[in-house]
């Protein structure tokens, strides 16, 4: 078995903007590898579709829970750390021409210096599609098209003369600058096979919602197989997984270390989202909570396994 490094991830979900620019150098300092932030553009009172990751469908964030623009939580925040890394959690590609999402993720990682890691996915709200003038028809080959313009603009080597004519997204040549020296990592969201098809075929990791280690092993399992299918095997994959089952304290080091030496046996590195505020028995919401969770964290988990 592999001895793998084992990073983690803080997931800033929902987060209030003064919350983001006062926990970010914090986690950075805790040892943390890179935060998540996810993407949410309005809420609708009145929603036609059932939100997928509750038992009834239903939201579980009032209408005015605050969702900072990823990319806008992205700049910020990197202005005040010096190597953290961050990644969208995710990106509704499709609601967004990807020229535009290309030039946005261009010129954030031209000014982190390479520090972003661009998750996509799908929106599930038929609503957002609708009122941002687009749809929700072929949704899925439109973020196909969107990842290969992706790559097209922000694949590293600087600005270069690209051109790309889809059944889609159709434009000719054209240089968008700036554009990074290293080429940005284009992370897959979502758990359905589609997806993970989509992540192991043109992909640089996988990202998840909330799981359990074991829809972790079966997720890994497939993601193997998939890339193996493919021929990228070899590529370098991130895994990045919610574990709820997984206390994010002490306790918890064996069972990190374990899933992460079964994940780097599968060829691929895991990146742990940890959620430490929501197990302190204080209020999750409170920015002393959340704090102290992250610090404590740092200090019980990742300095611990970093010493071994």
């Amino acid at each position: 078995m592999t001895q793998a490094d084992v990073q983690f991830c803080a997931p800033f979900p929902m987060f209030a903007p003064d919350h983001l620019l006062a926990l970010a150098p914090v986690v950075e300092e805790a040892g943390f590898a890179a935060v998540a932030i996810p993407d949410s553009v309005f809420f609708p009172e009145h929603v036609s579709a059932d939100y997928p990751y509750s038992p009834d469908g239903s939201r579980f964030w009032p209408p005015d829970t605050p969702f900072v623009d990823p990319m806008v939580g992205v700049a910020a925040m990197s202005a005040i750390t010096s190597h953290l890394r961050f990644v969208t959690n995710v990106v509704k590609a499709p609601l967004r021409h990807p020229l535009l999402l290309a030039k946005e993720a261009a010129s954030v990682a031209s000014l982190n210096g390479g520090r972003l890691q661009l998750g996509v996915g799908l929106s599930w709200i038929p609503e957002e599609f609708e009122w941002l003038g687009t749809s929700m028809l072929h949704c899925g080959a439109r973020l196909d098209e969107a990842i290969e313009i992706l790559h097209l603009v922000c694949g590293g080597g600087g600005p270069q003369w690209v051109e790309y004519h889809g059944r889609h997204y159709d434009f000719g040549r054209l240089m968008v600058s700036p554009a990074p020296a290293e080429a940005v990592p284009i992370i897959i969201g979502g758990h359905s096979e589609p997806a993970l098809a989509r992540a192991a075929r043109v992909g640089d990791g996988w990202i998840s919602v909330q799981t359990t280690t074991d829809e972790v092993r079966t997720i890994v399992g497939r993601l193997a197989q998939l890339r193996a299918e493919q021929g990228r095997s070899d590529v370098p994959f991130d895994i990045i997984p919610l574990c709820l089952d997984i206390a994010p304290d002490a306790s918890g080091i064996d069972a990190f270390a374990s899933l992460a030496d079964e994940i780097a046996d599968a060829g691929m590195r895991a990146v742990f989202q940890v959620v430490p505020w929501f197990f302190t028995g204080g209020d999750p919401g409170d920015l002393g909570v959340r704090r102290d969770a992250l610090v404590n964290f740092g200090a019980q988990v990742i300095a611990p396994l970093s010493a071994r």
